[in-house]
């Protein structure tokens, strides 16, 4: 297929000509086959710097490490190799992010989301969601959620997807790491229950 500034691939415009690679539009085409079916994610949204896409990776974690650099916001996850997949991500706020190692404690796709304490103490707006909100395009953990647990014990953060993918690359959240949700549906395919996670603050 030959295309132009003024081209399509996959059902989207081509903006601006050498900005968008061929694997750009196979990470982020339609997924029809979700529980909740993803739209094509729109790339002139998302800068190119935040794609997904397989980096160089010299940070001496073990393959099948998932780092999360916080001041870069950005996830690694080692392949080994000198590899690793790189996404785009959005972090806590300053002081509520998760800082150390933890492991993987459970996954869950299309979870249902309930605001902390804390979160409604911070923000009453978060009152009318204390029964919960049920999984879907609605809900702020988007299509996955990779539980983070240290020691045996949830630490209330998480990995998620969003619905609000404008996010992605701020320090917007109430600590949690939040990907775009077809990143998110890809790292949930790689990193199993037990995975090491390590929190890079500074």
């Amino acid at each position: 297929m030959e295309i132009s500034r003024r081209g399509f691939m996959f059902g989207l415009p081509l903006f601006v000509a050498g900005c968008s690679t061929s694997s750009d539009y196979a990470n982020y085409a339609a997924k029809p086959d979700e529980r909740h079916p993803l739209a094509a994610m729109p790339l002139d949204r998302v800068k190119p710097e935040l794609r997904r896409q397989e980096v160089a990776y010299s940070g001496g974690e073990s393959a099948g490490t998932i780092v999360v650099n916080t001041p870069e916001r950005r996830l690694y996850y080692v392949q080994g190799d000198g590899r690793a997949i790189r996404y785009g991500i959005g972090v806590g706020k300053a002081g509520l992010a998760l800082s150390g190692n933890a492991t993987v404690g459970r996954k869950a796709e299309w979870p249902g989301w309930t605001p902390t304490q804390n979160m409604m103490r911070r923000d009453p707006r978060n009152l009318r969601y204390a029964g919960g909100v049920s999984g879907g395009l609605h809900n702020p953990l988007g299509a996955r959620a990779l539980y983070l647990y240290r020691g045996g014990r949830d630490t209330m953060f998480r990995i998620h997807g969003t619905n609000q993918p404008q996010t992605i690359g701020g320090a917007v959240s109430s600590g949690c790491v939040r990907m775009l949700n077809h990143d998110v549906i890809d790292l949930y395919q790689r990193a199993g229950v037990g995975t090491k996670v390590v929190v890079i603050q500074a």
